[in-house]
């Protein structure tokens, strides 16, 4: 991976698999960390009293508007596209999610998993997040990517969602490394109180 650049610059680059494009704004010369996000991450709500609720997102982005932060390059996060999401997923899962959002109020389509209206923007963009962060450290235009977005993803496994998570947006990220970036080998490091048993699913005959 190339080290930081130092030259401060605005362009847009094609995020392959990830069906947009990632603007990256002026970067100070300290900069190497993008942080990757979108308002989408705070619309989704699965209902009140759950604990997966848009509070995590806010007090993360809250702390991380703090002043020693300023460095960070920052980006939205783009719509994670279909073909990158086949890598770890089925495509009767990709289309029950789709047809599964209601128009209003909510949707349980599993014993802990329900969507609102904005539940399925906000798991395209939570895995096209870290396909966007996947492929910026890859090209060198970051040193490292933090991706703060919801739906969480390591529970979903390749033909359900579960334990709040629609895409496997670890799994998602990691396939893309291989098969965009040519990566030989990728580590992921789960450190959830819980297994994330479909991350271990997708990956058991790899």
């Amino acid at each position: 991976m190339a080290g930081e650049r130092r030259a401060a610059f605005t362009r847009r680059e094609a995020i392959a698999g990830a069906g947009a494009c990632l603007s990256f704004g002026a970067r100070a010369e300290t900069a190497s960390t993008l942080l990757v996000t979108h308002p989408a991450g705070l619309a989704h709500d699965m209902g009140p009293a759950h604990v997966e609720r848009p509070e995590r997102l806010r007090a993360i982005l809250r702390a991380l508007d703090e002043p020693r932060f300023a460095g960070l390059m920052r980006a939205e996060a783009p719509l994670a596209a279909q073909e990158a999401l086949l890598r770890a997923h089925s495509s009767e899962h990709l289309a029950r999610l789709a047809k599964s959002a209601p128009a209003d109020g909510y949707a349980r389509i599993g014993p802990d998993v329900a969507m609102n209206g904005a539940t399925h923007e906000a798991a395209l963009r939570a895995a096209g997040g870290a396909l966007a962060a996947v492929d910026a450290v890859m090209r060198g235009d970051a040193k490292n990517a933090f991706v703060a977005m919801r739906p969480p993803g390591h529970h979903a496994t390749r033909d359900l969602p579960m334990g709040f998570c629609f895409f496997n947006n670890a799994a998602v990220a990691a396939l893309h490394a291989r098969a965009a970036h040519g990566a030989s080998r990728v580590a992921i490091v789960d450190f959830d109180v819980h297994h994330g048993n479909g991350v271990q699913e997708i990956f058991w005959s790899d």
